[in-house]
């Protein structure tokens, strides 16, 4: 049921071992063989390559675990379950513009009709292109985010992390909510019940200076020991390789009538 990948430095690194261990799960090591994705940050802005096919068959692939240089980066491989179409508008990451900030966001997990959460009129920041739960959480994000940013686009202090760990936990309890997010400063994880962090690899990056770096998976890549698992309902906050802001939410499970849309 997909995973997802990121990484947070204080310089550009070059991973390319982690990218390919990543882009074997897509479809190789692991069934996640319907998409991938990879959002790095170039300057002050996101290139994203995505395909709807499997990484661990993707020639473009490839070509980027090898050719990717930066200090942000978020990653997805794609398991549609129950299964959606295989296009490029359901393929994660997904990237908006929201007060003055570009985000990019990728999902694990499955989010169950998010109607009830959504405000009466379309989303003045976000319009689902595809027909994901995925997309349409990132929609409810956004809009519980701007909320907390006054009209001239200023973040009110802390108010818009305190806004996302909150509707962090309400989207969990409507399924599996996984995600990775990130405003071109910041890398946020939230796990639901399933993320790891690593801190500081050298083996898994070739560094030029960097001094600190912290990657966040679905599953542990490489061996070493110091891989920990977020507790359930944790949200982290990360910049330049550190984390700088730690939420814990309490997800409560929610009946619905209504079929979860797939990831």
């Amino acid at each position: 049921m997909c995973e997802l990948l990121g990484l947070t430095s204080d310089a550009p690194v070059e991973p390319q071992q982690l990218l390919c261990r990543f882009g074997a799960r897509g479809g190789s090591v692991a069934d996640n063989p319907d998409g991938w994705g990879l959002a790095s940050l170039v300057g002050h802005t996101f290139r994203i390559d995505k395909e709807p096919r499997a990484a661990a068959r993707s020639p473009r692939f490839r070509e980027l675990c090898a050719q990717t240089r930066s200090e942000l980066i978020v990653a997805h491989v794609r398991k549609a379950n129950p299964p959606t179409a295989r296009v490029l508008a359901n393929t994660h990451p997904f990237r908006r513009l929201c007060c003055g900030r570009e985000w990019v966001f990728a999902h694990n997990g499955m989010v169950r009709d998010t109607a009830p959460l959504r405000p009466s009129e379309p989303f003045p920041f976000c319009t689902p292109a595809g027909d994901t739960d995925s997309e349409h959480a990132f929609c409810t994000v956004l809009d519980r985010i701007a909320a907390a940013f006054s009209p001239a686009g200023k973040a009110q202090g802390a108010r818009w992390l305190d806004a996302l760990a909150r509707t962090s936990g309400v989207l969990a309890s409507h399924g599996r909510f996984n995600f990775l997010m990130s405003d071109g400063t910041h890398l946020i994880a939230y796990g639901h019940d399933r993320l790891h962090s690593l801190r500081d690899t050298a083996t898994a990056c070739r560094c030029s200076g960097a001094a600190r770096i912290a990657i966040v998976t679905t599953e542990p890549l490489t061996d070493e020991s110091e891989w920990e698992a977020f507790e359930p309902g944790e949200l982290r906050v990360y910049r330049a390789g550190c984390q700088i802001a730690r939420f814990m939410t309490h997800p409560r499970a929610v009946r619905t009538r209504h079929p979860p849309r797939a990831a």
